[in-house]
């Protein structure tokens, strides 16, 4: 691990471990978490460490690349994905125990051939579009799917452990009829001999508003790393804590006249005499540079400041006006964090630049040090 980063996203694994039992506290069930994206930006093997001490009992990921990728990081636990190329070969997540999500007879037989191959039995769970028009056996497929299944379990080739779709959140009507759809195949599955362990189609939002959905289990993102999945509800409504700290320092303080231009541009100029903090963060490491003069602030000596000027790759500009007495060179700047601590939530980040939480945290670039805090982790 790097030391002496001067970027740094701090990951809370104790607010992990919280929200996944928050989680299994709302629904009762099995809890699934979500570590594609890196971790949503947190650190995949951070996070799915976390998430399986708080009680996760499964992690999944897109791809089937991230899957191993958890292995070798020493992650022990159940791995589910479900994302596949068109030609994916699965021995080897068939001889690393990783959990195959299926959405169409040719992946299926590409799975019996892998388990062939290494002389194992593939577990597999089914993945059935209800309606979002993505990935997923559609309602046409699932017979000819499920059949062959039955006959690869009594081969011993496969056991099938789980059954899932995903919502569209488009509304609760919606969402009931997708789960109408989901109900159908889950019987289509049974009606060949096959009773799933696993079934699960709620993600985050549906897990905290729609008990009706959870089934035995819930498959969640970026709940478990203590953000809300809504505009117009925050992460305390919830009984979350957000698990990323954003991080850097001030590298240089500079006392600027009245009329001052600010970085690139001088698209912001100076209104009185102040002092400027530079500090070492920019576009390149997830930061929107359209940030730039759309009104967003950092904590600085437990202060709000402003962030000043043209945002650059490597680094941005605020004005820390009267708190200059107090500051100096290494003094920590937090870009974003828990607001209950008294840091910007990402959701201004994500307000101004009108998009969501979940694009923030996943662009958080690579020269930004993960670092766990407040728990071990690998």
């Amino acid at each position: 691990m790097r030391t002496g980063s001067i970027r740094v996203a701090e990951i809370s694994v104790s607010a992990i471990k919280h929200n996944v039992a928050r989680v299994r506290e709302l629904t009762g069930g099995a809890v699934i978490v979500v570590v594609k994206a890196d971790g949503y930006g947190h650190g995949a093997a951070i996070a799915a460490q976390a998430a399986l001490a708080g009680g996760a009992t499964m992690i999944a990921t897109a791809d089937l690349e991230e899957a191993l990728c958890l292995r070798e990081q020493g992650i022990a636990g159940p791995i589910l994905c479900w994302l596949h190329g068109a030609r994916v070969d699965f021995t080897e997540a068939v001889r690393a125990d990783i959990e195959i999500g299926v959405s169409y007879l040719q992946q299926l037989e590409a799975v019996a051939v892998a388990a062939e191959a290494t002389g194992k039995v593939a577990t597999v769970q089914f993945k059935l579009d209800t309606g979002l028009s993505r990935n997923g056996a559609a309602p046409s497929e699932w017979s000819a799917l499920f059949a062959r299944a039955a006959e690869l379990v009594r081969d011993g080739r496969i056991h099938v452990r789980g059954i899932f779709s995903h919502l569209a959140n488009a509304g609760d009507e919606n969402d009931r009829a997708q789960a109408a759809r989901f109900d159908e195949g889950v019987e289509m599955l049974r009606g060949v001999g096959i009773d799933p362990e696993m079934i699960h189609l709620a993600a985050s939002a549906a897990t905290l508003t729609s008990p009706h959905l959870h089934y035995n289990t819930v498959r969640v993102g970026i709940v478990a790393y203590g953000l809300s999945p809504f505009a117009d509800k925050t992460s305390a409504h919830f009984g979350l804590i957000p698990a990323m700290a954003l991080r850097s320092e001030i590298v240089a303080l500079r006392g600027v006249p009245a009329g001052a231009g600010v970085s690139y541009g001088f698209n912001h100029v100076c209104e009185t005499a102040t002092t400027l903090a530079l500090v070492p963060i920019g576009y390149a490491d997830g930061m929107p540079r359209a940030l730039n003069g759309a009104g967003a602030w950092v904590s600085i000596a437990g202060e709000p400041r402003p962030i000043v000027g043209r945002i650059g790759m490597d680094q941005f500009i605020v004005d820390v006006g009267p708190l200059a007495g107090r500051l100096q060179l290494g003094d920590p700047v937090v870009l974003f964090g828990d607001p209950a601590k008294g840091y910007p939530p990402v959701e201004i980040w994500a307000g101004l630049m009108r998009t969501i939480n979940y694009e923030i945290i996943v662009g958080i670039g690579p020269r930004v040090q993960r670092r766990p805090v407040d728990g071990s982790a690998v």
